[in-house]
């Protein structure tokens, strides 16, 4: 009797802990959310203010009336976007080609492009600084976008799914006439939705919260991606309307990737835990 009655209180005990441990990581999102429902002048005296009324909408619709949040917004879709778009294109491509074509030189490529997951970004940032200097693609979308094509671990990802696939399906698709364009893109590529969804994902939010590259690439404040906008606003704090308006823009930046993540909730649980995507 004494393990079947201890089970019931173990199980209490880890649902205790998840919610405490839940509490302490919601806890900074929760602050955030209540010190941008209170006016700043408020917050002037004290954040401790934010426990209590009066709450306000004032500084999200002082959002409403800055232009420049939905320009940096808009940049952020843009170059997240088709970044995603990008990577999923040619990492499916390169993927197929990896798993399913016999050339000259495939393996010694495929690790050349495995090398690239060793290579960290800062190692790289100065040779990329003058290239784009000479061709003229700083405060540009291309410019912003085409360093993130650039996705070894996509390629990767792609190949290991296609080899995975079992080769009997070309050769069935082949024995009806089916040129290789059509077995890539009407047979093979339907079944690696799951790691298409899973790799498009991971590249829109590593896309959406990059603020290295921006930083660099964008000098000009109308082509400012919103992570490097808002941080132009924090480090200028004297010069914006209060910590309501910057924890407002902080919210403001979140709610895309809330809705990403809600949409596409099972395929991130599912790449996080390790397990089987099918």
């Amino acid at each position: 009797m004494t393990p079947v009655a201890s089970k019931p209180i173990g199980d209490a005990g880890a649902l205790a802990l998840l919610v405490v441990l839940g509490f302490i990581m919601l806890s900074p999102l929760m602050w955030t959310l209540l010190l941008s429902l209170k006016s700043n002048g408020d917050l002037l005296h004290s954040t401790a203010n934010a426990f209590h009324g009066p709450y306000t909408l004032e500084n999200y619709q002082a959002i409403v009336r800055n232009s420049g949040v939905f320009r940096w917004l808009m940049n952020s879709v843009i170059v997240s976007g088709l970044t995603t778009i990008g990577v999923l294109i040619l990492s499916s491509l390169a993927g197929y080609g990896f798993a399913r074509l016999d050339f000259p030189g495939r393996d010694k490529l495929f690790l050349f492009v495995l090398f690239g997951l060793a290579i960290p970004e800062q190692a790289v940032i100065i040779t990329r600084h003058q290239l784009f200097t000479a061709l003229h693609l700083h405060n540009s979308y291309p410019g912003l976008i085409l360093p993130g094509l650039a996705a070894p671990f996509g390629v990767f990802l792609m190949t290991q799914y296609f080899r995975a696939i079992p080769k009997e399906l070309d050769e069935a698709a082949m024995l009806d006439n089916a040129s290789r364009l059509k077995v890539f893109w009407k047979v093979l590529l339907p079944l690696t939705i799951p790691a298409q969804a899973t790799l498009g994902i991971f590249t829109f939010l590593a896309s959406w919260n990059d603020y290295w590259w921006p930083l660099i690439s964008a000098t000009r404040p109308d082509m400012f991606t919103l992570t490097v906008g808002l941080s132009a606003s924090q480090i200028n704090f004297a010069q914006t309307s209060g910590l309501g308006y910057l924890m407002t823009q902080a919210v403001f930046a979140a709610v895309p990737i809330l809705i990403v993540y809600i949409i596409f909730q099972k395929y991130i649980v599912r790449a996080v835990s390790g397990a089987a995507i099918r």
